[in-house]
């Protein structure tokens, strides 16, 4: 790939076309803008989607209509196979007690169940490696509690949230390897939240007895945590029924432009459509969703023809097993698709701030080329970075279909993202309409200029 070094300087291409289109396509997500209403049937009319479940094969059927009614040139479904954890209808937790406190809880993703009612005594740690140093003698037979809080020093709270989310993902495989019977996980969340427990993902590694593992509101870990520095002993009784079924078939929901001069090189943008089974999964990631969708509308409302080929993907299974990004790649492979870009929308629906860059130093400033041009309209980050789990698989060394690739990944304002993340709370009516619509803005101009200018 050759990247075109734009000879314009940052004054001459904000006084240019390209500057007047940018102003255009905001317009239009501000002005005609369908994101919200896309977001809100989303999340009502269709609401939570864990992958597996019928309202994430609802949430397939409304993907489509929805990109069926954009007028591309080609909407199609990707058939994939995807795991089907069901949270199940027992969830409770208590501090035992002269009188029991009830603890605010939700069963992490791909959890086993209790068994019914299970009680067990309290072993706080903050971090895997402590369980190790505490070794069997004092993890056997005992709940493990991970109370290790996101660190709020960092100014991205991904950065904070990437410093303790193995407690979460790691942490039930650690305890059970050193007999532990359950483990209870603080909310990956810097909100002090006494009403809702934040869950996620999470793994067993093979060979280990397979524990149940709960997240615990960060109010409530607090208050389990009190109640440890008070008491030598402390007991809590879990009572949860989650189950793994069978994988079922899902599917990737996909539509495209046809490229004018490069039919066959792929510009890629995407979010997943599947989100867990709290809240309506508005931020995560309804709202990476609707933003990929508009980026097509809206260079159609503006009639404009790319050069490359632009493709939407709305995957499924990101939460719990990534398929839909796995899936994906290994078909580009073997179709031998050429992608020359692929952009990501997951992380909430805020005020976008830039992009994150995946790619060597070259492709990196190319994209910094047009910071200048983006900067009145709040984007100002563009430095390498994570891009994405959905398209990840794309740059493994076995499903990578293009040495050349730029990856890319949407970089809003993170500071109330984890407030949401995961949780009851994660519902339309936190999403701001405009933030949203910036975010629209912001992908499509993106695209528009690396569509133009990728030689």
């Amino acid at each position: 790939m050759c990247l075109l070094t734009l000879q314009l300087s940052a004054q001459d291409l904000t006084t240019t076309a390209d500057s007047v289109f940018i102003r255009n396509i905001f317009d239009q997500a501000l002005v005609e803008g369908e994101s919200y209403q896309n977001l809100e049937h989303l999340c009502k009319d269709v609401g939570h989607r864990l992958s597996g479940s019928k309202a994430a094969e609802k949430a397939v059927e409304w993907g489509k209509k929805v990109m069926d009614g954009l007028d591309l040139d080609r909407v199609y479904l990707q058939s994939i196979d995807v795991p089907f954890w069901e949270r199940g209808d027992i969830e409770s937790a208590s501090i035992k007690s002269d009188k029991d406190i009830t603890l605010s809880i939700r069963t992490l993703g791909g959890s086993v169940g209790t068994n019914g009612l299970m009680q067990g005594s309290v072993v706080e740690v903050s971090s895997l490696e402590e369980v190790a140093k505490l070794g069997k003698e004092a993890i056997a037979g005992k709940i493990v509690f991970y109370n290790r809080p996101m660190d709020p020093k960092p100014i991205s709270t991904f950065q904070s949230y990437g410093g303790c989310v193995d407690q979460r993902y790691a942490g039930a495989s650690v305890a059970a390897e050193y007999g532990a019977i359950a483990v209870m996980v603080r909310s990956m969340s810097l909100l002090e939240d006494d009403g809702h427990a934040h869950t996620g993902s999470m793994g067993y590694k093979t060979g280990v007895n397979k524990i149940p593992a709960v997240a615990v509101s960060t109010h409530d870990a607090n208050v389990l945590h009190d109640h440890l520095q008070k008491n030598e002993s402390t007991e809590v009784e879990l009572n949860v029924n989650a189950h793994t079924n069978e994988n079922v078939v899902s599917s990737n929901v996909i539509g495209e432009i046809k490229g004018s001069v490069y039919p066959n090189k792929v510009i890629v943008i995407g979010g997943h459509l599947d989100s867990w089974d709290v809240g309506e999964g508005a931020h995560d990631d309804g709202a990476g969703v609707v933003h990929s969708m508009e980026v097509l509308r809206i260079l159609k409302a503006l009639n404009y023809t790319p050069r490359y080929t632009i493709r939407v993907v709305l995957f499924m299974n990101e939460e719990n097993g990534n398929m839909g990004g796995k899936g994906y790649a290994a078909k580009a492979k073997a179709k031998n698709e050429n992608h020359v870009i692929a952009l990501e929308s997951d992380r909430g629906g805020f005020s976008p701030r830039g992009f994150n860059i995946l790619a060597d130093s070259s492709q990196v400033d190319f994209v910094r080329q047009f910071r200048e041009v983006l900067e009145p309209y709040g984007l100002h980050h563009f430095e390498p970075g994570y891009a994405g789990v959905d398209i990840s698989p794309l740059d493994t060394k076995e499903n990578k279909v293009n040495p050349d690739l730029i990856m890319m990944g949407l970089v809003p304002d993170s500071q109330r993202y984890f407030d949401y993340h995961h949780s009851d709370t994660d519902v339309f009516e936190n999403v701001n309409k405009r933030e949203l619509e910036l975010g629209c803005g912001a992908m499509t101009s993106i695209i528009y200029l690396m569509d133009k200018y990728l030689q």
